[in-house]
């Protein structure tokens, strides 16, 4: 029985005044349009959480066919974010521990996951095994899909190969970079992309890089000589693989001692380079007892003799002759002359002697 005809009933059989009719009426309008709302409520809430079609929560209905047909709505995929590949991915090459996934165009029963054993090689039902360690997904379809072909299983397969799971490999960066440790690489890179990735090098960085390949039985170990001058490639010419180890080298220490301002070890720090002018500069040049001219040089050979050179101070800087160059670990030696100090020391009595009989 609706609303209406149960306002109209009570209106003919029960005799109410006017103004409790009035109100009968009005709160059975009010408990009809309460009713209407929660009906509407909870038809939206059982359609909000109804189970999803086929695809779950990736795939949506297409507008109902109202043509007529029979025909079954598609469904349409939704796209999901974009993943980000490293830029080495492209250039990847297969090794041990991969997992594969194969397809063959046409052909379901030979879509399949393959796992790279420990010798590099796949297991193909009915060809056997296929060797793929260093070839790319490019070089390894076209060489599974030759083997489908001899095997005269498939005439013109279509063989698309893809990674679901690769083998992390790491390079190893140590000695005077920001950041040393391990670094993820998963193909070759060039030598200046490593050390960026290890963070640059340090103010003490050398001009000598060792890198330790492990690809063969016995590892070889290759010394980089390289300048940090702006139009030196040589470092983008040098590559780095998986399983390397990187070693960037401290500056060699060049020792300026005796009769200096401030006697120490100094980093060769100018592309590796540095030549006695230089060095002496960094120790604040020499002190006023110093004997220029019997300034020498100590280097230390291969063969373990020390031996000592004379430094022609004066014409070095005169300009007669240019400064020599040092190597690591050489000894820059200044001399102090005892006339100097001996005479220092008179000039400095006299002086002192004079202060004191004027200050009286």
């Amino acid at each position: 029985m609706g609303f209406t005809t149960m306002a109209t009933r009570v209106r003919k059989e029960v005799k109410l005044p006017i103004v409790l009719k009035s109100l009968l009426r009005k709160s059975i309008s009010r408990i009809a349009l309460v009713l209407c709302v929660n009906t509407m409520f909870a038809v939206a809430g059982a359609a909000q959480y109804a189970s999803p079609k086929v695809g779950g929560a990736s795939t949506f209905d297409a507008p109902p066919d109202l043509s007529g047909n029979n025909s079954t709505p598609t469904l349409r995929r939704r796209l999901g974010p974009l993943a980000a590949a490293p830029e080495d991915f492209s250039t990847l090459q297969i090794a041990p521990g991969f997992l594969l996934s194969l397809e063959v165009f046409d052909t379901p029963e030979y879509s399949f996951s393959l796992r790279v054993d420990s010798n590099g090689n796949v297991n193909i039902p009915t060809v056997g095994s296929v060797h793929v360690e260093g070839l790319t997904l490019v070089d390894a379809g076209a060489k599974i899909a030759t083997g489908l072909r001899d095997a005269k299983i498939l005439n013109d397969p279509q063989v698309n190969l893809n990674i679901e799971e690769y083998a992390s490999r790491d390079i190893t960066v140590l000695g005077e970079v920001h950041a040393p440790g391990r670094i993820e690489l998963l193909a070759p890179r060039h030598l200046d992309d490593v050390i960026a990735m290890a963070g640059g090098e340090t103010q003490y960085a050398g001009k000598t890089i060792e890198i330790r390949h492990v690809g063969s039985v016995t590892p070889k170990t290759q010394v980089v000589q390289y300048s940090r001058s702006a139009d030196n490639h040589k470092l983008g010419e040098i590559m780095v693989s998986p399983g390397d180890t990187v070693t960037v080298n401290r500056a060699g220490i060049v020792y300026v001692l005796g009769a200096v301002t401030r006697p120490g070890g100094y980093l060769m720090q100018e592309d590796g380079e540095l030549n006695l002018t230089q060095a002496l500069a960094l120790a604040y040049g020499t002190t006023m007892p110093a004997s220029v001219g019997s300034m020498r040089l100590i280097r230390k050979l291969d063969d373990g003799q020390v031996m000592q050179i004379p430094i022609p101070y004066g014409d070095i800087v005169k300009g007669k002759v240019p400064p020599p160059r040092l190597q690591a670990q050489d000894v820059v030696y200044v001399p102090v002359s005892k006339m100097k100090v001996l005479l220092s020391q008179g000039i400095l009595a006299s002086a002192a002697q004079a202060a004191i009989y004027a200050y009286h």
